[in-house]
């Protein structure tokens, strides 16, 4: 059986400094980078994965960082990571 593998050009996603960036934060992106049905649901409907989690467990983000990201509307990961740059860039 021949099987085609398909490869996606790299793309790097910067945040906002450390200090305006949570560990929380970062664990949402990190789990959106490596799992692809996390990212699409993060993209779709990011109230749904704040509230599901990733692999079972929960992220601790502040009121501020759940707003912000559940009042975004990315159609992907990189555009999505640039607005929460942007905003936390204003803070």
């Amino acid at each position: 059986m021949i099987s085609f593998q398909i490869f996606k050009k790299q793309r790097f996603i910067s945040l906002a400094s450390n200090q305006n960036c949570s560990s929380e934060l970062s664990r949402v992106f990190a789990a959106a980078v490596v799992d692809q049905q996390f990212c699409e649901t993060l993209l779709e409907d990011p109230q749904q994965a704040l509230q599901n989690g990733y692999l079972g467990e929960h992220f601790l983000l502040s009121r501020e960082e759940q707003d912000l990201l559940t009042s975004i509307r990315a159609g992907s990961l990189a555009d999505l990571a640039k607005q929460v740059n942007k905003a936390l860039r204003k803070q």
